[in-house]
């Protein structure tokens, strides 16, 4: 009996300790069962619309069981051998029409409410331009220089300890904590997708358009995404990586990364961030 019970008991006490660590990672997790820890306001209230829905379907699901329950109970042929013909209730037609109503009602203000809110920022203190590519992404910071830099997928044999395969990048993106940060979105070629999960940020690059949404990031720490749109025969392997830093340490990468982009000939130089990560380092010391 002990033993069944350590079989039913412990994969639920694992499934716990995963979600644990999802919360201080940042990032996907073996049997991880629902969304990362929130890192943004947006993804806050994303969380909160979730678990409002499933409040609303949990209880449609028992609703709809129950009466399906009472229907095969009641109203078989065995219980009820001489059916009713009755065949219209204005009560119950009024109230199966109704009640629906009410339930998106409810549904629908906290989504209008959502949608405008991870829209834009009216109050944006600095700009990061994304640009989708087969298959790779670039970064701009317009309001710091317009430096640029690319932003490619670590190999596999390239990995240094600690490094998550298909989910890390040479260039990591780097962006202040406490921050309203502007996201313009587009793409070079096919449409991609800018996907992070802490966030809760899932935006297409489309070619010749330009996409805007914002993030203000409530903590420090290391956070993963990748391409959410099938774009290719590469599409697994376009990761993001978002450092996100204090202001300090944000202003001191700004400086050394604009001696390590410095545009050449109109182009922006490929230098990988190795020193400029350096300075990240020093300004959280």
């Amino acid at each position: 009996m002990l033993k069944r019970l350590s079989l039913l008991v412990l994969p639920a006490v694992a499934v716990l300790l995963a979600g644990i660590g999802i919360a201080e990672a940042a990032q996907p997790t073996p049997w991880q069962m629902g969304f990362q820890e929130a890192a943004s306001p947006t993804m806050a209230m994303l969380a909160d619309f979730h678990d409002l829905l499933l409040w609303i379907i949990t209880a449609i699901t028992v609703f709809v069981l129950i009466l399906l329950i009472i229907v095969m109970v009641r109203f078989n042929e065995k219980a009820n051998p001489t059916p009713s013909k009755t065949t219209h209730n204005t009560l119950l037609e009024i109230a199966w029409t109704a009640i629906p109503v009410l339930i998106l009602v409810v549904i629908a203000v906290p989504s209008f409410r959502l949608l405008y809110f991870a829209d834009k920022t009216p109050d944006a203190e600095m700009t990061l331009k994304i640009v989708g590519h087969q298959w790779y992404w670039s970064y701009e910071y317009p309001d710091h220089g317009n430096f640029t830099f690319d932003s490619n997928m670590v190999a596999k044999e390239d990995l240094k300890e600690g490094d998550l395969r298909l989910l890390t990048v040479d260039n990591k993106v780097v962006l202040p904590v406490n921050t309203n940060i502007r996201l313009l979105m587009t793409s070079e070629d096919v449409i991609h997708n800018w996907a992070m999960p802490a966030f809760g940020i899932k935006l297409d690059t489309v070619p010749g358009r330009t996409n805007e949404t914002w993030v203000r990031i409530d903590k420090e720490g290391l956070y993963h995404g990748q391409c959410s749109e099938l774009c290719g025969v590469n599409h697994g392997f376009m990761p993001i990586q978002v450092q996100a830093v204090s202001k300090q340490a944000f202003a001191a990468w700004v400086t050394k990364a604009k001696q390590e982009f410095a545009s050449t000939d109109g182009e922006p130089a490929k230098i990988n961030l190795a020193s400029a990560a350096a300075a990240v380092a020093a300004g959280n010391k």
